[in-house]
């Protein structure tokens, strides 16, 4: 079920226009107590492999019949363009579709005991078991794909759930909910606890019925929370200040196009949007210019409107925040190419217009923190030790591109880049939901993707016994 108690109303609006979308109940203390008891008590009824992969499929199924009503919803709490939400109701199927692939791949192998002499005569198999109760939060900016990324691999797993949602998109997780259970999920496997970080993260990291938490957002936020759990498995995937390399000789016009999409769609709002573009001196003049044109044609303004690219960031205060960055570049010697402020004569105060800055540099928030925003800063180099040494001069690791058209080049650069991911000739903006997803240093711990969060869902136990006189 999900939670419910006394505690205040949640009122979801509309990033855009700020109109009310709908409310829903903020989780309290007893409300959260008796979801985390419920999770727990599920799993003295397992859930079987076969019975985890039927529901997940059925559910993408479902995902897929109701495909519009879903975008349209994540379009009006997240204030996503409606084009990218739809895009995001693709993936989620995806996502879910390969967890149930998973689930259906079975939780164990076989030990070749006879490998060694002290093992012959033996016969081992090792079952990965499911760790058990999973605390699953996840952000506002992919609020069906990333749920779909914590909670299906954690049913394929056979671990029960409590899903916290970021406050500003609760909708989207209920309507998933629901769905999973329409598609034979039981209720109690899935416990929804919608509510502020301090009054419902801080206590999943701390309880210890919770066996794993697995939190997708902010670095700040995600640290504390492995900070405050003690015997809880935390996987966490959090931000980045991603870069992308661009040589000589690549088709720059192309490249301009894409790196403009990749920065700014979404109002930058995604942990790999890029960020910071590290152009060689030779085209570093020809790039900005392009760039500058590119950014000039994405569709900026009202979500609905299926040829907008840059909507409403998700709030007045991220709007402003963003605001304080590009003022602190400019003032530490960046040039402003385009943008800077915010759209006006839009019903609201936080469609930022996509901005360049020419000249960001390490020191520089622009260049050093996630700016999660349509913000993309330019900074040249001369040597490809330059450009390594540029690109890895953040506390981050998520995803890194490179634009080159040596390949053999690109190859040896990339083997020095430290990154979770790194893209060449693709902007590292690039996810396919079957690949393993997750960075270095303050940028995680961990790695997303069916196949690879089942990994950290379940414990290993080996079962040993003499191999029988007849062979098996």
């Amino acid at each position: 079920m999900m939670a419910t108690g006394t505690a205040r109303k949640l009122e979801v609006r509309a990033p855009w226009d700020g109109s009310s979308v709908r409310s829903c109940t903020a989780t309290d203390a007893a409300a959260l107590d008796g979801a985390i008891a419920a999770a727990r008590d599920a799993l003295a009824d397992p859930l079987p492999a076969h019975e985890a992969a039927a529901i997940l499929e059925r559910c993408a199924r479902l995902l897929g019949e109701r495909a519009e009503e879903l975008a349209q919803l994540i379009r009006d709490e997240a204030g996503k363009p409606i084009s990218l939400a739809r895009a995001e109701v693709a993936r989620s199927r995806d996502t879910l579709t390969f967890s149930a692939h998973e689930a259906r791949r079975g939780r164990g192998e076989i030990v070749p005991m006879d490998a060694s002499a002290a093992g012959a005569g033996y016969v081992a198999t090792v079952e990965r078991v499911p760790v058990g109760v999973v605390a699953a939060i996840t952000p506002f900016n992919f609020p069906l794909n990333l749920s779909c990324h914590k909670l299906g691999p954690a049913i394929a797993a056979g671990c029960s759930i409590v899903h916290k949602p970021a406050s500003q998109v609760p909708l989207t997780a209920l309507a998933l909910r629901e769905l999973l259970v329409e598609s034979g999920l039981p209720a109690a496997w899935l416990q929804l606890v919608p509510g502020p970080g301090r009054q419902v993260g801080e206590p999943l990291a701390t309880d210890l019925r919770i066996a794993h938490l697995s939190f997708t957002g902010s670095g700040d936020v995600g640290w504390h929370l492995a900070g405050l759990a003690t015997r809880t498995r935390v996987a966490l995937e959090l931000g980045n200040s991603t870069p992308v390399i661009v040589r000589a000789g690549i088709d720059v016009g192309d490249a301009a196009r894409r790196i403009a999409v990749a920065a700014m769609g979404y109002a930058g709002q995604s942990c790999i949007s890029i960020q910071r573009v590290l152009v060689e001196d030779a085209i570093a003049g020809e790039l900005t210019e392009a760039l500058a044109a590119a950014v000039d044609a994405l569709g900026v303004g009202d979500p609905a409107d299926a040829d907008t690219v840059v909507g409403p960031m998700i709030s007045e205060q991220d709007a402003a925040r963003a605001r304080g960055v590009v003022d602190a570049a400019i003032e530490a010697g960046a040039r402003l190419v385009r943008g800077g402020s915010v759209v006006d004569g839009l019903p609201n105060r936080q469609t930022l217009q996509p901005t360049i800055l020419d000249g960001i540099a390490p020191g520089m928030d622009a260049f050093d923190q996630e700016a999660f925003a349509p913000l993309l800063g330019i900074t040249r180099f001369a040597t490809d030790a330059e450009a390594v040494r540029l690109a890895n001069a953040t506390r981050y690791g998520l995803q890194m591109g490179i634009l080159d058209a040596d390949l053999a080049r690109a190859l040896e650069m990339a083997g020095q880049l430290d990154a979770g991911a790194v893209t060449i000739n693709e902007v590292p903006t690039f996810r396919a939901d079957q690949m393993p997803y997750g960075g270095t240093k303050d940028s995680g711990n961990t790695r997303e993707g069916p196949r690879y969060a089942i990994r950290e869902l379940t414990r290993e136990r080996m079962v040993l016994r003499p191999r029988s006189r007849g062979g098996s």
